[in-house]
């Protein structure tokens, strides 16, 4: 073995790695390296059920229902379908909620990954970490388990790092998310009601609503997209990352009807109570809400529009 150049580096001087290095004692039947391929258990991954029942959806477009028990054991639930129908139909997907699956219990970690066109995942119950993770379309909505004591706008229902990567679709979370939410977030519609630290981390494209507290460095590093606060203890400035986004009033009408519409969905798709009250007492509350936006981001905007509208003007003069 010929050493390289970098043991002799002034930054290795020093350092003893026999420790790490050290041949344990062991019996020859031992061994000290992979001689067996890993199991990842994938002849019982839920999707080969889901495909099978989605089959009529698969070959002939048609729409699929079905009711079905989940626990944390599933993971990536929902990324095999997606696999298929991509396949098949490309990012096109299929149309819009073709099949619907609904889904009772604790989802394993990344419920949802990849989700495509024309797949709605519903679960009535809570998900791990990494829920909706390069999301390209479709629909996820959760709430929790009729029946249970809990506030759902105090209450974790969904894990850390959702929707990381995500690029499109919708989703509806009836309870509070944990850390990193939206975190890279290129195009996904979301309402949630609460997040963790870091929320909308590293952010750039799609439209997050947040119906309750955030945790501290929210946007940091938000370079596009949109988000709507719900600051009704007038302490998100403080927990904010302001160096590369700011903070506005939602004045802008259009902006004002693409936040009540997707908080009315919000009601639609999980009955979620606070929303409900928001929208009973929607001029006293819109007042509460935040919009976030990058600053550069708002600056392309505002470039773009000021293009359409010199577009318009010369058309209406040459029309006129």
């Amino acid at each position: 073995i010929r050493a390289t150049k970098a043991i002799d580096h002034w930054k290795a001087r020093g350092l003893d790695l026999s420790s790490i290095l050290q041949k344990p004692d062991a019996p020859p039947e031992i061994p000290m390296r992979c001689v067996e391929p890993q199991d990842h258990g994938l002849q019982a991954a839920l999707d080969y059920k889901l495909i099978e029942l989605a089959r009529p959806a698969l070959e002939r477009k048609q729409q699929v229902e079905a009711s079905l028990p989940i626990r944390n054991g599933h993971r990536t639930v929902g990324a095999m379908l997606s696999g298929k129908i991509a396949k098949r139909y490309g990012m096109e997907g299929l149309p819009p909620d073709t099949i619907h699956f609904r889904f009772t219990g604790t989802a394993g970690q990344s419920f949802g990954a990849w989700l495509a066109n024309g797949v709605t995942l519903e679960l009535e119950g809570e998900t791990n970490d990494y829920l909706g993770k390069g999301m390209s379309g479709g629909r996820m909505i959760i709430y929790p388990p009729k029946g249970s004591n809990f506030v759902p706008e105090e209450t974790i229902i969904i894990g850390n790092v959702a929707l990381y990567g995500a690029i499109a679709g919708e989703a509806y979370f009836y309870g509070m998310a944990g850390e990193r939410f939206a975190v890279r977030n290129s195009g996904v519609h979301t309402v949630v009601e609460g997040v963790g630290d870091h929320g909308c981390e590293y952010m750039t494209g799609g439209v997050v609503v947040v119906l309750g507290k955030t945790g501290r460095n929210f946007a940091a590093g938000m370079s596009g997209g949109v988000a709507f606060v719900l600051n009704e203890d007038g302490g998100f400035e403080r927990r904010c990352n302001l160096s590369m986004v700011e903070l506005e009033p939602v004045r802008d009408k259009t902006d004002q009807a693409l936040l009540r519409g997707m908080i009315e969905r919000h009601i639609q798709y999980t009955g979620s109570a606070k929303a409900k009250k928001i929208l009973q007492q929607w001029e006293n509350m819109l007042p509460k809400f935040v919009r976030v936006m990058s600053v550069e981001y708002k600056k392309v905007l505002a470039q773009r529009q000021a293009q359409k509208a010199k577009a318009l003007a010369k058309e209406v003069t040459v029309h006129g």
